[in-house]
């Protein structure tokens, strides 16, 4: 068994009297510690698969096995215990407070969790140890990804989920946040999920998950990951 096991998992939605299939019959794992790359156009079903694998939403029938736990028999408390004690989010819009500074912003860890890792010493290893005084508002989009990533890290999360992490950002800021992510995984072996449409991306993971008209297409194992540093789109 995997760390990730999402097996048989299917998410309806009612619209009208149409039923709409967002995720249908999705099957597939992710070890502990890998980078996995969940790759598929826009309304393919994937931000759905990351919404139930971080217990914001839950399946209408599978499995959706964590760390050898069911959290598809999760009710309402135990998802949101899971989600703050576990899980750690990154969104393409950075869903920072504007009247927090980042070292504030990523201080709200502490009222989640009561082992969370100290801001300065967090923000420093995103390399935002000069910034950690400025606002929202004083920072640039990627440096406010960044303080994304380092008020989720500061949890110490056992899951990392990314929504399309660079979606917002140039080329080369983008690489910057994925090799924070690949440095994530490879050195605190934090298991991370990216959700991203573009397939250039696909190379630096360890496990290409294919999504398309809410079914799983193929996964594909990479045993020799891509350096993001020699990735290009």
């Amino acid at each position: 068994m995997a760390y990730i096991d999402v097996i048989d998992e299917y998410k309806r939605y009612n619209m009208g009297d149409t039923v709409i299939a967002a995720n249908d019959g999705i099957t597939f794992g992710v070890e502990k510690g890998e980078v996995a790359v969940i790759l598929g156009p826009s309304g393919a079903g994937k931000s759905t698969v990351l919404n139930i694998l971080g217990g914001m939403d839950s399946c209408d029938e599978g499995q959706v096995i964590i760390d050898g736990i069911d959290i598809a028999n999760f009710d309402a408390k135990k998802l949101t215990t899971y989600r703050r004690n576990d899980v750690g989010f990154v969104f393409q819009f950075y869903n920072l407070v504007p009247n927090l500074t980042a070292k504030e912003n990523v201080e709200l860890a502490s009222q989640i969790v009561s082992d969370a890792l100290n801001a300065d010493e967090v923000l420093n290893s995103v390399g935002l140890g000069n910034r950690m005084n400025n606002f929202p508002a004083q920072l640039s989009g990627g440096e406010q990804q960044r303080v994304t990533i380092a008020r989720a890290l500061a949890k110490q999360p056992k899951l990392l989920l990314c929504d399309e992490p660079t979606g917002a950002l140039d080329y080369e800021t983008g690489k910057q946040i994925l090799k924070i992510l690949e440095d994530t995984a490879r050195k605190t072996g934090t298991t991370v999920i990216i959700i991203t449409h573009n397939s250039q991306i696909a190379p630096m993971a360890d496990r290409v998950i294919r999504i398309n008209d809410a079914k799983v297409r193929s996964v594909e194992i990479n045993e020799n990951p891509t350096p993001v540093s020699e990735i290009e789109w």
